[in-house]
């Protein structure tokens, strides 16, 4: 499993995840990885990160991190089930699409894991940026349906 973020700025770290990611895990991850990110791309301290509602990203102990770190950046709420709404499925699946034509297939798991991560630090900042510029129109888009559904 990986863990990444993105910006229309820069592409964040990418964290391979080797066991079920659990709270613990995952406050690391934010601790180490994100934050660091966050306040290099992001000094002025107003971004918003937007997380899944993953039970590990919704544990006490994550929440409360997010909330003593609000001044440096704020965390989205946004409803659960909504997967379309979570710009880092895109980038999932445009990897997902670059690993399947490989010929033969990856012939065990560290080469699948070093594939993965080529991938990743090989994306196009066009793509995620149009992502970006994407998902700003599509949640215009959803708040003015009130949540129905749209034409994107």
């Amino acid at each position: 499993m990986l863990w990444g973020t993105f910006s229309w700025a820069a592409l964040g770290p990418v964290v391979v995840v080797e066991q079920t990611m659990k709270a613990a895990n995952y406050l690391n991850i934010i601790a180490d990885q994100l934050h660091p990110y966050m306040a290099v791309v992001f000094p002025t301290g107003n971004e918003i990160f937007q997380q899944d509602n993953a039970s590990c990203h919704k544990a006490r102990i994550v929440l409360e991190w997010f909330e003593e770190h609000t001044d440096e950046f704020h965390l989205m709420s946004w409803p659960p089930n909504s997967p379309d709404l979570n710009p880092m499925e895109n980038i999932w699946d445009i990897m997902e699409k670059q690993l399947r034509p490989q010929t033969p297939p990856c012939p065990n798991i560290s080469t699948l894991r070093d594939l993965r991560l080529y991938i990743w630090y090989n994306l196009s900042p066009v793509m995620y940026q149009k992502l970006r510029a994407y998902m700003t129109r599509l949640v215009a888009a959803v708040l003015k349906a009130k949540g129905g559904a749209t034409r994107y």
